[in-house]
């Protein structure tokens, strides 16, 4: 069968995140940059796609491929390891420590903003060959995005801050899905099925993934948008990182791990 059951796929997720977490820097900081870089050109594949149809729908239904090949790859994003480093010192792996986490996590994320942030300047001079014209349609959407997605928040307040960062455990809990989902399957059919559909999900859903918003938000700036570099931070990254960070680790890891791997007595008649 191309299946495994829950009780084994979750032994998969917690010897994924152990060998994560003794992985060299150099091969975690590669790993990160590429899955940063390919996820950048899905979403701007997704807008450009949604420019050129006038369907966010197909954009979103499409952008999946992006998460396919890097995953098949074998190559790391934020959302991923935030869900399966913490499951193997959970799991009280030998010498697994809370801070072989935290340096996992703090290699990803300058990895994967490496890539997204090369990738927002790679494609910023492309639309303007060069900086020597003005951003098409596709560069004015990436603007009007950003500037939605931050400044949009921040006149709400507080509420705002919370609604981005509930948007962040949302997405993760369906990327983090997407990752375990790939490990149900030995095809790799299975396994793209299996990822597409709820990444297809956050993304039409307009969710904040941290990585995504690692190109969007710099590409935003490049093409003229009007917000500051903190307003991104504020309004948009960090509540987003931490809202991946809860959502995908309390929704999926968790879960998964608690009534699989680490079950409960069965209940006597």
């Amino acid at each position: 069968m191309s299946y495994l059951p829950p009780s084994e796929f979750v032994t998969k997720m917690v010897d994924a995140g152990e060998s994560k977490i003794f992985m060299s820097t150099r091969d975690t900081l590669i790993r990160a940059f590429m899955a940063g870089a390919i996820l950048a050109l899905a979403a701007v594949f997704a807008i450009n796609t949604t420019v050129q149809t006038g369907s966010p729908l197909l954009g979103a239904v499409l952008f999946p491929v992006g998460f396919c090949m890097l995953y098949l790859m074998g190559f790391d994003l934020l959302t991923g390891v935030f869900v399966l480093a913490p499951l193997a010192w959970i799991d009280k792996r030998p010498h697994v420590t809370l801070g072989g986490v935290l340096r996992n996590w703090g290699l990803v994320f300058l990895g994967n903003f490496g890539g997204a942030l090369t990738v927002a300047f790679m494609m910023a001079f492309v639309y303007t060959y060069g900086f020597s014209i003005e951003p098409g349609a596709v560069g004015q959407k990436i603007a009007s995005i950003g500037e939605a997605r931050t400044v949009g928040y921040a006149q709400y307040g507080l509420s705002g801050w919370f609604t981005i960062f509930i948007r962040g455990m949302l997405c993760n809990w369906m990327v983090s899905m997407g990752v375990v989902g790939a490990m149900i399957s030995t095809s790799v059919t299975g396994k793209v099925i299996a990822m597409w559909m709820p990444i297809m999900l956050f993304f039409a859903m307009a969710f904040e993934h941290s990585v995504v918003n690692m190109f969007l938000f710099p590409s935003a700036m490049i093409m003229g948008a009007d917000f500051s570099i903190m307003d991104y931070l504020v309004w948009n990254e960090i509540p987003t990182v931490l809202g991946n960070m809860v959502g995908g680790l309390a929704f999926t890891g968790l879960t998964l791990y608690t009534t699989h791997l680490r079950t409960a007595p069965q209940r006597t008649v």
